[in-house]
């Protein structure tokens, strides 16, 4: 028998897309440059967990970012240097329309994104373009409620006909929205919707999902109309579930979470909302706002499903069992069977090939692993004479990760590619730190906002490059 160790990982396919993922706001700094407006973003000094503020303040991390603005072209040059043949990156709404409901885009704002194509293009990087990425136009959300408000579905078709009128020829992988089945959990990063003067009833979160999921569609018929070669993905944030026990209670239990998790990607494939969906909204009295119109609109289904992976979750029926997990914003408990991140982040490489197999079998679309990775705090440290950070952590977590994608391509997935999260250093979504570190490149900026914001190669930033250079061949067991 050949022991387990040695047993060779099997082989991606030829064409399978590597690289990295970014957000707008958490890279590119910047914030009141090139007539950019205010989002979400500038007023989440905490991130999730904190409270927002009135206006920027100089403690939110994000108004610098690691200065992507400025630097955009060192750091694409990086991501070739590795070999990327894909970036995924988000452009900020607020920097196209700077309010978000004028009639007119921002000039500066859309030249700014053709100098970022120029750069992918000239290195051979393939485009992936997330349109809203938690990064929500503040007038938005200040003046007419963020998502709750119908009127959005038109800024957000006007903002997306303007991207596919602009680049449709040059970016042939589209997201409508990141991780849309936050918006429940993260009202105001997610969907604009101002959570400071109260909880904020399921009847306002449903109808804001909902238009988000009517834009998101009109967006997706929008593009075959202007650009017809590209191609249009939802993106959600994956999270497959263990029952905590074998009770049947727990079993069920594990169903609705899923189908709380799963509807988003239903309508965006399928088209309509599924029975349990209906249900739910009957036994909690709710009554959505759905013209004949919407309904036609959400015909119009993705070409293919994008996520995020980093973790799992159990669930139980038993209230005294329930430990909940840390850092988690879609809810869920502690699986006592796995290991955790510092940030209470659950670790569990075999829940990726799970998902991937789910959703193939579910919803029959091509798969795009856009998110996954391993925030840590890293020790910048001096070898040979040159400044790295030994993350034989990381290493692990990716290669484990990857291991298990190559298994679901092996059992008849099919996955388009593979974007790690966080490539360069970033400032955190949930925690806005960044000795939160993810990334394969080193900045020097620290919580406190200081530091020279020179950039420097871990040792995950070889151990990357040769993974790509051998399609996944490097991989091990």
């Amino acid at each position: 028998m050949t022991d387990a160790t040695t047993t060779p990982v099997p082989r991606f396919p030829e064409g399978f897309l590597w690289g990295g993922a970014t957000a707008a706001n958490q890279v590119e700094g910047a914030y009141a440059e090139g007539g950019k407006g205010l989002s979400v973003q500038d007023v989440m000094p905490r991130g999730i967990s904190g409270p927002r503020s009135a206006e920027p303040t100089e403690d939110n991390l994000k108004l610098i970012g690691i200065d992507h603005f400025h630097r955009y072209a060192e750091d694409i040059a990086l991501f070739a240097e590795m070999g990327f043949t894909v970036y995924r990156f988000s452009i900020a709404w607020s920097r196209i329309f700077p309010r978000g409901d004028e009639a007119t885009p921002n000039e500066e704002g859309l030249a700014f994104y053709d100098r970022i194509l120029d750069e992918l293009e000239k290195h051979g990087i393939e485009p992936l373009v997330t349109i809203s990425h938690y990064e929500t136009p503040l007038a938005l959300a200040e003046e007419y409620g963020g998502w709750r408000s119908r009127e959005l579905i038109g800024f957000y078709e006007r903002y997306a006909r303007v991207l596919f009128e602009r680049y449709g020829s040059r970016v042939r992988y589209w997201l409508t929205f990141n991780e849309i089945n936050s918006l429940l959990h993260a009202p105001f990063m997610s969907g604009g919707i101002d959570i400071s003067q109260g909880e904020v009833p399921r009847q306002e979160l449903f109808q804001a999902m909902h238009h988000e999921l009517v834009a998101s569609a009109r967006a997706t018929r929008l593009a075959r109309e202007v650009a017809p070669a590209a191609q249009i993905g939802c993106m959600v944030l994956s999270m497959p579930v263990y029952p905590l026990t074998p009770s049947p209670d727990d079993a069920l239990a594990v169903l609705a979470a899923d189908h709380g998790n799963l509807v988003y990607g239903d309508v965006h494939t399928r088209g309509a909302y599924p029975g349990y969906f209906l249900r739910t909204l009957r036994e909690e009295g709710i009554e959505l706002d759905i013209t004949e119109q919407d309904r036609e609109d959400l015909r119009n289904t993705v070409d293919f499903v994008s996520f995020s992976y980093y973790m799992s979750i159990a669930e139980t029926a038993d209230p005294e069992l329930r430990v909940e997990g840390e850092g988690n914003i879609m809810g869920g408990v502690t699986n006592p069977t796995l290991p955790a991140s510092e940030w209470g982040w659950q670790i569990d490489p075999v829940g990726l090939r799970l998902v991937l197999n789910q959703f193939w079998d579910r919803w029959q679309k091509p798969l795009f692993i856009v998110e996954n990775g391993l925030g840590a705090r890293d020790e910048l440290v001096q070898v040979d004479g040159k400044k790295t950070v030994i993350d034989d952590y990381r290493i692990a977590y990716l290669n484990d990760h990857l291991v298990q994608v190559a298994e679901a391509v092996e059992d008849g997935v099919e996955v388009l590619g593979y974007t790690a999260w966080g490539p360069i250093d970033i400032i955190g979504a949930s925690t806005a730190q960044l000795s939160k570190r993810y990334g394969f490149i080193y900045v020097d900026r620290n919580d406190d906002g200081t530091g020279s914001l020179d950039r420097y190669r871990k040792k995950s930033f070889d151990w990357y490059a040769e993974v790509i250079r051998s399609n996944g061949g490097s991989l091990t067991r």
